[in-house]
């Protein structure tokens, strides 16, 4: 019998998002499989990877609250990154967030942590984030991003866009 739950998908319509994606876009649906700790069913991980982006966007939420959520970008053949951009949105609760970057170029054996961030979220307050870094990544054969929900508060793990540029 056929796992299904391994299948890698996009929605057609989506094309419309790729196809505005920048010239040194990598093409995270075409070139990796994404392996996630949880989803919430109505907020998949596709959200995350759908062109969609900014305050009100589509986006990914984990199933768990109060849980350390992992997400790995394992890419088919390894690829320079010189930029990540990510998005993070919390309007109900007020908490703070961890997001932990790393790299891996060799497969997942070892990772070197590149980035670690935190968000405050208050309905009143800050409720959206964007994050823009540079680096100078030649071979990642896998990007793990470690989402701490709840250092400040209770919720469950959100991302709205991933974006990454050779």
């Amino acid at each position: 019998m056929t796992d299904l739950s391994r299948l890698r998908k996009r929605r057609l319509e989506d094309d419309a998002a790729t196809s505005a994606r920048a010239a040194d876009e990598i093409d995270i649906v075409g070139c990796a499989t994404i392996a996630y700790s949880s989803e919430d069913p109505a907020h998949p991980i596709e959200h995350m990877l759908d062109g969609r982006s900014g305050p009100g966007a589509t986006r990914w939420i984990s199933a768990r609250p109060d849980t350390i959520e992992h997400i790995v970008v394992e890419f088919e053949h390894p690829q320079p990154i010189s930029r990540l951009v990510y998005e993070v949105e919390e309007a109900m609760r007020e908490r703070t967030q961890e997001v932990r970057v790393e790299v891996s170029e060799d497969e997942g054996r070892p990772y070197r942590q590149i980035l670690v961030q935190e968000y405050a979220f208050s309905p009143g307050g800050a409720t959206y984030q964007r994050e823009d870094q540079r680096f100078n990544l030649p071979r990642a054969s896998r990007l793990r991003l470690t989402i701490v929900p709840n250092k400040n508060g209770s919720g469950t793990a959100p991302l709205t866009a991933l974006r990454l540029f050779a």
